[in-house]
């Protein structure tokens, strides 16, 4: 059986560019090109959402330029590259996370992508990006004391959290060989299915994620019965 939903945490791009002496910028370029290979994966694979960790909380404490031109990288793709595999896949892109700690100009393209590929209902990719679990969770607790609720059950607290609506991911897929969730998807995950890689993120192949799927395939899910 194949996973509905995959959720990646595409760890270890500058690593990768340790490894193979090229710039840090090199290596992010190279990371968030290879989204789009997952996207084909998962269209051969019938694999209907893909949700993604582009960018999290914690990262806005790295180096300022680092994170300048991990920005730069970002408006370039979303104005020149990636839309052109969200139109090829007739993909539907969702941005969630903390969007207003972003640079307004990256936002203001985010909602672009988002209203053009808003019809298409085959496939779904969701990027993550400002985002961490625990935060979400403290934002999602003020949205409902700012609603005045005084109670909720897990169905209206899901639907609080940035990824309201969104179904929870089947399985979990870690490249660079870590062997954490750092924060990822906290409540969602609950019941996912883990597969952590020792590949680093741009090296992550087809046969990678075959192996994952495969490995998916073998566990028998419970949900605690």
């Amino acid at each position: 059986m194949l996973p509905s939903h995959i959720a990646i945490i595409p760890d270890g791009n500058r690593r990768w560019a340790k490894k193979n002496k090229v710039s840090v910028p090199f290596a992010y370029e190279r990371g968030i090109e290879h989204i789009g290979d997952v996207l084909k994966w998962c269209r051969k694979r019938r694999i209907r959402k893909l949700s993604m960790w582009g960018f999290s909380t914690e990262n806005f404490r790295r180096d300022r330029k680092e994170v300048g031109n991990l920005f730069g990288l970002f408006s370039k793709k979303l104005s020149e590259g990636l839309k052109e595999d969200y139109k090829k896949y007739k993909v539907r892109v969702r941005f969630l996370g903390r969007l207003g700690d972003l640079p307004k100009d990256i936002v203001e393209k985010m909602h672009k992508v988002e209203r053009e590929t808003a019809k298409n209902d085959k496939y779904e990719l969701c990027l993550l990006l400002a985002y961490g679990g625990r935060q979400e969770i403290l934002d999602a607790v003020n949205k409902a004391i700012s609603k005045g609720l005084s109670r909720v059950d897990e169905k209206a607290f899901s639907s609080l959290l940035y990824t309201g609506g969104v179904s929870d991911p089947d399985l979990v897929i870690r490249t660079s060989g870590e062997m954490r969730t750092s924060g990822f998807l906290p409540w969602q995950s609950a019941y996912s299915e883990y597969y952590f890689s020792k590949k680093l993120w741009p090296d992550f192949g087809l046969r990678d994620f075959d192996f994952a799927l495969a490995e998916y395939a073998r566990r028998k899910r419970k949900f605690g019965r």
